[in-house]
């Protein structure tokens, strides 16, 4: 059996705990254990990363079709999907080979290929990739394996061939026609990317909308312009799937008494924590009843020694908040005696779609079923000079305020830039800074487009000292 002072199960944002302050603690030998197919986790190889890279290159060709009510007369004339695809693994596959490499010949670091389990307290048995098993223990132990998609069991059992996000970046062939089970943000991502590309693109979904943890001014935003780009269908379960074999389409059966036929399709009904086949019971570590490990304010689980980060424990699987909580952690490690909380509030979110979407805090139905006296203000792109430039009638950014306190309570964004737009209303969230310090404490450059952000704090400043309506 090997002994090493800590375990790391899982190599996306658990790749960040080794360093420095963990030597200084005395952890000094440190195994990462990796089981998936490559190193580095879901962010580098089939999420955050390799997505964003395709969606640039979807917004070229999304731009350049929009660009006649500018003046400008521009044709999408090809889109080489081989070139496209290869670019961005071409980065991104080195990136994850030199990651696994360093990791493997590190000075204080060992790296084992191979699923782990627990078979008891800080022990674990790894089942090697290329054969064997190992045995490890450790001091500590940190579970850090992510999620993976979720597979509706009509989709297993049907024997129709599918791809979820995972896999539908490397297709060999682009698609005539792409079916999406599902009304999230990875659906709305990959129907933006492939829609822009050319591709037929029908959107299946169970709820009435699509993004629908959106605030509902903004699902309902997202939800018309996606009727205007793809073939969406809302409120509809999959009776039935068939097809798929020796090039035949896939065709789904919708309880709406409709059919949608495809040539590829693709899964994106959420993810899963990847807690399930990890022997948690053995170590003594619960989890709740959708999977996530249950830990505490500090990142510990409820097994001595053993704690968790990112996407298999958080109930938000988002790559920021897997690094915080991966710093948090490996500072906890190093100073047991001043250990540092996971930070729960201010969490933004964005989906890099059509238009895109960004948000943070509370949508105005979650502030109103908490209980606050609620003020809102939508200010509109258009409203502002450089919203005048791009000739924009629907994007917007809806403030939610709390007429008691002052404070700004969540804030949400459809258009262009949503997502780096949305970050000075972040940081007000965070930071706890008064509405009229941000909005007349500083210089806001004329005429950019964050004159919506800046308009849009004056107008709820204004909204919140208006006499309240009875």
């Amino acid at each position: 059996m090997t002994h090493v002072d800590l375990a790391i199960i899982g190599s996306g944002s658990g790749n960040m705990l080794p360093g420095r302050d963990l030597g200084t603690a005395g952890i000094d030998q440190v195994a990462i254990i990796e089981g998936g197919p490559v190193f580095g986790g879901t962010c580098l190889n089939v999420g955050c990363i390799p997505t964003k890279m395709f969606v640039r290159a979807a917004d070229a060709a999304a731009e350049a079709r929009d660009s006649a009510r500018l003046g400008v007369d521009a044709v999408v004339e090809r889109v080489r999907w081989a070139d496209i695809r290869d670019r961005v693994f071409g980065r991104i596959d080195p990136f994850a080979v030199s990651g696994e490499e360093y990791r493997r010949t590190g000075k204080h670091t060992s790296l084992l290929r191979g699923h782990a389990r627990f078979t008891a307290p800080l022990t674990l048995e790894v089942d090697l990739l290329d054969g064997g098993t190992e045995e490890v223990s450790a001091d500590q132990i940190v579970i850090a394996t992510g999620s993976h998609p979720h597979v509706p069991e009509i989709v297993r059992a049907s024997g129709v061939p599918f791809h979820t996000s995972d896999t539908v970046m490397r297709l060999d062939e682009f698609p005539a026609r792409m079916m999406i089970i599902g009304g999230g943000f990875i659906a709305a991502e990959m129907a933006h990317v492939f829609g822009s590309f050319g591709a037929q693109v029908s959107v299946i979904a169970r709820s009435s909308r699509l993004l629908r943890h959106s605030d509902q001014d903004i699902s309902a935003a997202f939800t018309a312009a996606a009727m205007e780009q793809w073939d969406v269908h809302l409120g509809c379960e999959i009776l039935a799937l068939r097809g798929g074999t020796e090039g035949e389409e896939i065709t789904a059966v919708l309880s709406d008494g409709s059919e949608v036929s495809a040539d590829v399709l693709l899964v994106a009904t959420g993810r899963h924590p990847s807690s399930g086949d990890l022997g948690v019971q053995a170590a003594g570590v619960q989890c709740h009843p959708d999977g996530r490990v249950v830990v505490d304010e500090f990142g510990r689980t409820t097994a001595p020694g053993v704690w968790a980060l990112g996407d298999v424990c958080s109930p938000l699987m988002l790559k920021h908040v897997a690094n915080q909580q991966a710093r948090t952690v490996a500072h906890n490690l190093a100073h047991p005696d001043d250990l540092r909380r996971f930070v729960l509030t201010a969490i933004p979110g964005a989906v890099f779609s059509h238009p895109q979407v960004a948000g943070v805090g509370l949508t105005e139905r979650d502030a109103r079923e908490r209980g606050h006296d609620v003020v809102t203000h939508t200010q509109m792109y258009g409203s502002t000079a450089y919203g005048w430039a791009l000739e924009d009638t629907t994007s917007f950014c809806k403030l939610i305020g709390d007429r008691r306190s002052g404070a700004l309570l969540g804030a949400h964004l459809l258009g262009p830039e949503a997502s780096t737009l949305i970050q000075p209303l972040i940081q007000t969230m965070a930071l706890g800074t008064p509405l009229e310090e941000v909005a007349r404490g500083q210089y806001w450059i004329h005429p950019a487009l964050t004159e919506v952000v800046e308009n849009a704090l004056l107008g709820l400043i204004d909204a919140l000292r208006a006499p309240k309506e009875n």
